[in-house]
């Protein structure tokens, strides 16, 4: 758990300092910030989700019919709502707006827990204690945290909470986990995790307004496809 503690621990203390700053920044240069993390959100999604997609062996409508039964689920679900609801407790917690709590909560824990080194860093980290992958993964969250906290307040602090237990999960699990997290499964998520931190991109950019927090379960439908579909299909039709 030892790269889990440190990633966690990154976070903190890096959203600290981007708190300490944000109150040194005048407006005009929060906004300019905003601005250049909404561009590189949407470069980050648009890399990530492309990488996969060009993969030869990818599936090439998946992340469709994953998005749309994923966007249904947290529909009914209404997850939205669930972490608004959230958002408020925090802020009558910590003060503040509980709007931007949230908004800094949900863009952070995205953009740390969506992506193939916070899988495939924790599997490595459970079952063989190498944990090479989440301290280079714990920088990189580092500089990501004080930079959104800076802009988006105390809401990404609270991400470090999602990333200890999303990580901590998998690394407890590793084993299990392992023989389930194909390549084809992990090449999926990348590509749904990459067009949901794009659209996280947009919305920091406030250019169109997607609700990403509805899509979340759209991570899980590969899943779902790679070990209970295709297995029920070729055991009906072989």
């Amino acid at each position: 758990m030892l790269g889990n503690y440190v990633n966690t621990l990154a976070i903190i203390v890096a959203s600290i300092i981007g708190l300490l700053i944000r109150k040194g920044l005048k407006e005009e240069y929060k906004t300019i910030v905003m601005q250049a993390i909404g561009l590189s959100v949407i470069f980050i999604g648009a890399v990530t989700a492309l990488g996969g997609l060009l993969d030869p062996s990818s599936e090439p409508i998946l992340f469709i019919i994953s998005l749309v039964i994923g966007g249904a689920i947290g529909e009914l679900l209404r997850l939205d709502r669930a972490l608004n609801r959230l958002g408020t407790l925090l802020q009558e917690k910590v003060g503040g707006n509980g709007s931007n709590v949230a908004r800094g909560f949900v863009t952070s824990s995205l953009i740390f827990c969506v992506g193939t080194m916070a899988i495939l860093g924790s599997i490595e980290s459970g079952l063989r204690g190498n944990h090479n992958m989440l301290f280079a993964k714990s920088v990189l969250d580092g500089v990501t945290s004080m930079i959104l906290s800076s802009t988006l307040g105390v809401g990404v602090i609270f991400s470090a909470a999602a990333v200890f237990i999303y990580q901590g999960i998998i690394i407890l699990f590793a084993g299990s986990i392992e023989s389930m997290l194909t390549a084809q499964i992990v090449r999926e998520i990348t590509i749904i995790g990459g067009i949901l931190i794009f659209g996280i991109g947009l919305n920091l950019m406030e250019i169109k307004k997607i609700n990403t927090i509805n899509l979340l379960p759209a991570i899980f439908v590969p899943v779902v496809y790679y070990l209970l579909v295709i297995p029920l299909y070729q055991s009906l039709f072989a």
